[in-house]
């Protein structure tokens, strides 16, 4: 197998581990990215088993792992059942999510998901999709704007933000590169400078990728999927995809409520195997910084609509 070019996988002992892989079974990495954990699935199956994995963004084509059990869908997860169903795949015993983000995606400058960097904003996995942060940022409202800052980025300030970047706008400031945007709000930013202007990108990812649209779906079409005692593996980096995966598991709805069916009976497609949730070590996240927000949920399907 050829050394992968980039992404080092983040809770990938545990994340593997929680999978319980079957030798001939079917499995599913919705982010493949640099391949890091479907290379470590793929060296736990069998001859039988088989590996199907997602991934939007066309730079993950440059790792696609030559082995006859695995295949790289180039969709966002969000189409997971449709696509596995064109692959005749009704039923799965696994799915892993490492949600974010990958190490290339954050490197590579002209892609525009760092501040790091001075180039375009745009921030599109799919570099078909035609929203980009460019776009969001020139066309969105006041009250758009500070719904995206204080809902993704968790923004203290997001309303000021976003009259500060609307009116500079409105006065014929361009905001077209990151150097521009990062001028524009400079005397907004609250706390550690590092800090504030990681939230505000977040932010604007999340909503030029529809994140939390698209994980929502995905998540649903998992439990579906699943075949009984088929396992969940959720690796997230933010609290409201956290939130997502915690009320899925324990309540079966994203809604406080738990969910019940026609018949009054409470619908709980997944039951969580660990109690707590799993995050890296200081090892881990001294080898690799960006672990450090990560959190791991593991769930297995019940036996209840199968």
């Amino acid at each position: 197998m050829e050394e992968l070019n980039y992404h080092n996988p983040v809770l990938l002992k545990e994340s593997i581990q929680g999978l319980n892989i079957k030798e001939g079974g079917v499995y599913v990495d919705v982010t493949f990215g640099g391949g890091g954990h479907s290379a470590a699935i793929l060296n736990k199956l069998g001859d039988n088993g088989r590996l199907y994995a997602f991934d939007q963004d066309a730079d993950a084509t440059d790792n696609i792992i030559e082995d006859n059990r695995f295949r790289l869908l180039p969709h966002n997860f969000r189409y997971l059942k449709r696509f596995l169903r064109l692959e005749k795949v009704r039923k799965i015993d696994g799915l892993l999510a490492d949600l974010g983000v990958s190490s290339h995606q954050f490197d590579t400058a002209e892609r525009g998901f760092s501040f790091r960097f001075d180039a375009f904003l745009d921030m599109r996995m799919n570099q078909e999709a035609e929203l980009t942060a460019e776009k969001v940022l020139n066309s969105y409202s006041v009250n758009q704007l500070q719904h995206v800052f204080g809902t993704y980025g968790e923004v203290r300030n997001a309303k000021t933000l976003a009259h500060i970047i609307v009116n500079a706008r409105s006065s014929g400031i361009a905001i077209k590169t990151i150097g521009d945007f990062v001028s524009v709000i400079d005397n907004c930013i609250k706390g550690k400078r590092n800090r504030y202007l990681s939230q505000v990108f977040q932010a604007l990812r999340m909503e030029v990728n529809e994140e939390i649209e698209a994980l929502k779906e995905m998540l649903l079409q998992s439990t579906e999927l699943l075949s009984e005692g088929g396992r969940l593996v959720v690796i997230s980096y933010h609290s409201l995809e956290d939130r997502m995966a915690k009320n899925l598991i324990k309540k079966g709805t994203f809604e406080n409520e738990v969910k019940k069916d026609i018949y009054g009976n409470y619908y709980m497609p997944l039951k969580a195997i660990n109690k707590k949730i799993i995050v890296p070590t200081s090892e881990e996240i001294k080898q690799n910084p960006r672990a450090r927000s990560a959190k791991l949920r593991i769930a297995e399907r019940n036996a209840l609509d199968n």
